[in-house]
């Protein structure tokens, strides 16, 4: 079993930064990606960034030039720092680790509230 554990959302102004993180633990196999999603009310989940095992990066078309995602592989866990806030960032995002062997297995964090204020 894998567990996500993240931290770093909050309440920020318009133009603010906050940096997300997620730490995995349990049975993760290379290579894998991991990557944080959004939902914000009444819309559907979307990727926002994710980044494979070897460093391989993909944005959202939305984010891109704003956020940065990066990955720590010693300690399993993968950051967002998010720049130039905007309200439309508002949403919960969620942390999310897959991975193949033999099928895929997906799994995803409990979600951390990030607020930006207009």
């Amino acid at each position: 079993q894998v567990q996500l554990v993240e931290s770093g959302g909050g309440l920020v102004q318009a133009g603010g930064s906050l940096r997300l993180s997620c730490a995995a633990s349990g049975n993760i196999f290379s290579p894998n990606a991991m990557g944080w999603y959004r939902q914000a009310p009444g819309k559907q989940r979307e990727l926002v960034a994710n980044i494979g095992s070897s460093g391989a990066t993909n944005y959202a078309e939305s984010v891109e030039g704003r956020f940065t995602i990066s990955r720590d592989n010693a300690k399993n866990t993968v950051y967002l720092q998010m720049n130039s806030l905007k309200p439309e960032d508002t949403a919960v995002y969620y942390c999310n680790v897959f991975f193949y062997r033999v099928r895929k297995y997906d799994y995803w964090g409990q979600g951390t509230q990030v607020t930006v204020s207009s």
